[in-house]
């Protein structure tokens, strides 16, 4: 007999149930650290090269291969469209983790999604990032995201499982609650 894996929207259902089982026995597993690396390339153009973390108690070395990132800005504000701008890769961020939750957690809840998109967009001014304004905030005044989805679910189970990706979803906690960083030259 031919060993069928119970999969929902790409995603192993027994092996996502199984990780939430292992952390609940075991919480020190859900403890992750990511880390990037950031050079900068001349003018507003970076590049970041993301590659090995530690996550489940190891260092875990399953890229062989870094994840490399693009950087700048468009030509308005200086730069030469190497990447996505800052403020950009934040909406990118929200966008995947909204995703990535939804999906996840749709498969949990035997919910098969045919499509999913979010469309964002975010509202800055920038007269405190030139130095004009002490009075205004450098980042995103507001950023709006609006979700098409298509799954065999009612409305109201798809808007329940939207409003449980929000309180779940890291970078949107992030966006909405302060996080403490630390800068300091090496």
């Amino acid at each position: 007999m031919q060993n069928v894996v119970n999969e929902r929207n790409g995603i192993s259902v027994e092996q996502l149930m199984g990780t939430i089982d292992a952390v609940k026995k075991e919480p020190e597993i859900a403890n992750f650290e990511f880390r990037a690396k950031t050079d900068w390339l001349g003018g507003g153009h970076v590049r970041t090269t993301i590659q090995n973390f530690y996550g489940a108690k190891e260092e875990n070395t399953s890229r062989t291969t870094p994840i490399i990132m693009e950087g700048d800005e468009p030509p308005v504000l200086l730069g030469e469209n190497h990447g996505a701008n800052a403020v950009e890769a934040i909406l990118h961020a929200l966008a995947s983790c909204l995703t990535v939750g939804f999906i996840y957690n749709a498969a949990a809840r035997e919910i098969n999604v045919e499509s999913l998109s979010f469309d964002m967009k975010g509202n800055i001014d920038l007269h405190a990032f030139l130095g004009l304004s002490d009075k205004k905030r450098p980042g995103y005044e507001n950023i709006d995201v609006k979700y098409k989805v298509k799954a065999d679910a009612p409305r109201e189970k798809l808007v329940e499982l939207c409003d449980y990706v929000q309180k779940t979803s890291p970078v949107l906690d992030m966006l909405r609650n302060p996080v403490k960083v630390n800068i300091e030259m090496e």
